[in-house]
């Protein structure tokens, strides 16, 4: 197996509570991908933006979003992430879904809720980390808000690529910048990460600055500010495996539990 990945993250523009038409866009932007790409990386609420509509905008797992991401995977082969408005035994999550083109998928909760913007007053929050180990690679996938909190991002079960994905604001744009090249850093790892650009229905504006960085912290794609665009980038884990050994800070990392 390769020990490269071919990545292409979809900085774009999201419609508000549009979901048929942003599902329509999404699809015609999947036909401009790079074919030889393996991942496709799609904003937070992707298919609404981020809205405290929750029940209003909750889809479960026989809801259109759900089941074009499984259509779109396989009929592209590829896998596909990103995160919706998701809705399962009365609780209403920000749920990010990783779909493999076999139909095979993940799910991880939103852990930290940005109760400054509402979130925490109308979703459930989720309380576990899930690795996905996807051809020969391992990663962490989180969402958003969940970057301003290390030690949920911390490398404690060897990940190779922390995930962001994100409706991150413009008006905290160098707090984004400054955390993402932390979290590269801190764990010696690929972290990637996601944002969209436009304004919401609430007139908060996003800018995108969609990046990879690599586990020195340095953004690997030119980073672009309020464009919508696909950016397709390739990484290697080999690279990966002879940096964390040459320089193998997580040997004198500190021992902790994280308690609930």
């Amino acid at each position: 197996m390769s020990d490269k990945l071919r990545l292409s993250l979809i900085q774009p523009e999201i419609l508000w509570e549009s979901i048929e038409l942003n599902l329509s866009h999404f699809t015609e932007l999947l036909t401009r991908v790079d074919p030889a790409t393996e991942v496709v990386i799609l904003p937070e609420m992707f298919s609404t933006g981020f809205t405290m509509q929750a029940l209003k905008m909750a889809e479960g797992f026989e809801g259109k979003t759900f089941n074009w991401m499984r259509e779109m995977a396989a009929q592209f082969n590829y896998a596909l992430t990103g995160s919706f408005i998701f809705t399962e035994n009365t609780n209403v999550f920000n749920r990010l879904v990783w779909m493999n083109p076999s139909g095979e998928y993940y799910t991880y909760d939103k852990r930290h809720l940005f109760s400054m913007g509402g979130e925490k007053d109308h979703y459930s929050c989720g309380n576990s980390r899930i690795l996905i180990n996807y051809k020969n690679w391992k990663i962490l996938p989180l969402i958003c808000y969940d970057l301003r909190f290390p030690v949920w991002s911390r490398n404690s079960d060897g990940y190779d690529i922390l995930l962001y994905v994100a409706n991150w604001p413009a008006v905290r744009s160098y707090a984004w910048n400054c955390l993402l090249r932390a979290r590269a850093i801190e764990n010696q790892s690929y972290v990637v990460a996601v944002n969209r650009i436009g304004k919401d229905g609430e007139g908060v504006e996003y800018i995108g600055e969609s990046m990879i960085l690599d586990p020195k912290g340095f953004p690997m794609n030119e980073v672009i500010e309020k464009k919508e665009m696909i950016i397709f980038k390739i990484i290697d884990l080999q690279e990966l495996k002879d940096f964390r050994k040459k320089f193998p800070v997580s040997a004198d990392a500190d021992k902790f539990m994280l308690i609930d």
